[in-house]
Formats: structure tokens, C-alpha cells, sequence
């Protein structure tokens, strides 16, 4: 393990919260958009992220049973919910022939706590960060 992994594994963790945070703030900002360019209601996102592990020599001591080093987060991908939100409003030019409208399935309540996690995550992994810095600069003045 290079002595500049901490830093590329905290790099990645605040990039994967920062995308959390955009698609959050996404997802808040359309909550009641019921008429997309794709047609239909604007349907919640959510990040997917996995684990960004590489095959390495099993003589590194960060080796786990599979042979294997955990380098950070990577995003997979951003994943819409298809679910349908349908609110009976006859009225709505929008209304079927029942008199519903599909609606937005945001949930304004979900997206605050999942924007309060994000943040605080991403605050840890800025501490972290300095802390690796602060180490590699000891480590650094140590040498002179």
C-alpha cells in the first residue's frame, strides 16, 4: 500500500458523497414537477456505489482472504425509482379517466435525512483527509 492511498480512498469517498448531495438536491428540487421531458412525473434517483477492491500479491500486509485490497468507493451507477405516486385530483387537466394524476414519488422527508447522512459523511471523510495529511507532513519532517 503506497503512503498515498489513505488520501486516494478519502478523495473518493468525498466524490461519492458530493454525488449523493447533487442527486438529492436533484430529487428536492423536482418534487412536484408531474410533467417531465420524458414524459410522466419526475421519479426519484439514487446513487449506487460498491466497494472498489483490486487483486493484489498476498505478500501486502492490507490483504484480505480473497487476495484482495479495498481501494475506496466506486459509483455503479444512478438508479431511478419506477415506483407510481398516484393522487386522485378529477379536476387536474392531467387526471385519467378515474381522476387520477401520477405524481412525483419524491419523498421530501426521506431526502432531508439521506441529505443530513450525506453531509455528515462527507464532513468525516474531510477529517479523515486532513488527518492523513497531517500524518504524511509528520512523516515528512520527520525525515529532515
Amino acid at each position: 500500500m503506497s503512503v498515498f492511498d489513505g488520501l486516494a480512498i478519502n478523495t473518493s469517498g468525498l466524490a461519492l458523497e458530493r454525488l449523493k448531495l447533487d442527486t438529492i438536491s436533484t430529487n428536492i428540487a423536482n418534487v412536484n414537477t408531474n410533467t417531465t421531458s420524458e414524459g410522466g412525473p419526475y421519479k426519484s434517483k439514487a446513487v449506487l456505489f460498491s466497494e472498489n477492491v483490486k487483486n493484489v500479491s498476498s505478500s501486502d500486509t492490507d490483504v484480505d482472504d480473497n487476495g484482495q485490497m479495498s481501494y475506496g468507493v466506486k459509483v455503479n451507477g444512478i438508479q431511478e425509482d419506477n415506483t407510481v405516486k398516484r393522487t386522485y385530483d378529477p379536476t387536474s387537466s392531467q387526471a385519467d379517466k378515474n381522476g387520477y394524476v401520477e405524481t412525483s414519488n419524491v419523498n421530501l422527508a426521506d431526502q432531508m435525512v439521506d441529505m443530513m447522512q450525506a453531509m455528515r459523511t462527507y464532513e468525516a471523510d474531510e477529517t479523515s483527509a486532513e488527518s492523513n495529511k497531517s500524518m504524511l507532513k509528520e512523516a515528512l519532517e520527520i525525515s529532515k
